[in-house]
């Protein structure tokens, strides 16, 4: 069974940066697709990023765009979300999450997976933005 583990947040001052990684054990990651996830105090989580089994396609969302990248390395299990150029409404628990065929949704002019079709989920790790 596929386990997900988030690491690499911290607290950083307003424009600075921090690499997540997701790592897997359990199952080749290879064959899923892979979303990251931002869920700030009292709000709603939401999908910053994604990318597919092959990583030849990814998608950030709007309000991350020219700041935050994903990428991949099969070899390693592993997924990554560097986040650069952080402001404070970046603080919050990212999640990493996991599907097979993952569905594509267009929302206006942004990109991303569904979120309903991932099936696995890490356990978060903090990230504090401060001003």
């Amino acid at each position: 069974q596929l386990q997900l583990v988030a690491s690499g947040g911290g607290e950083v001052q307003t424009g600075g940066s921090l690499r997540l990684s997701c790592k897997a054990s359990g199952s080749a990651l290879d064959k899923y697709d892979i979303g990251w996830f931002r869920q700030a105090p009292g709000k709603e989580r939401v999908q910053v990023a994604c990318i597919n089994d092959y990583g030849n396609i990814k998608y950030v969302a709007r309000i991350v765009k020219g700041r935050f990248s994903i990428s991949r390395d099969n070899a390693e299990n592993s997924v990554f979300l560097q986040m650069d150029s952080l402001k404070p409404d970046d603080t919050g628990v990212y999640y990493c999450a996991a599907g097979e065929a993952v569905r594509q949704r267009i929302t206006g002019i942004q990109t991303l997976f569904v979120e309903e079709d991932y099936t696995s989920w890490g356990q978060g790790t903090q990230v504090t933005v401060s001003s």
